[in-house]
């Protein structure tokens, strides 16, 4: 009756490779998330350089004579009216 509970659920032999197979999908596995992280990381490093070519276009023409001291962003939001909604 205490036979089964000492025994291994696998010969030693056949054991290590479910072992070595496990041990190669876990890296498998690694090998894919750190790709897709890569891949996110570029894309988002190639849009924060948009990002800031847009902003330094934006800093050189509201540096530019004749501009008032209006922000277009201020410009719009003083045009909805402001207040609260009741």
């Amino acid at each position: 009756m205490l036979l089964p509970l000492g025994a291994p659920a696998l010969p030693l032999d056949e054991a290590g490779k479910y072992v070595a197979g496990a041990y190669v999908v876990f890296v498998v596995l690694l090998v894919v998330y750190i790709a897709i992280m890569a891949a996110k990381v570029q894309r988002i490093e190639k849009e924060l350089r948009e990002v800031a070519a847009i902003a330094e276009r934006n800093k050189e023409t509201q540096a530019a004579p004749g501009r008032g001291s209006e922000t277009p962003l201020a410009a719009s939001h003083g045009s909805r009216g402001g207040g609260t909604d009741v």
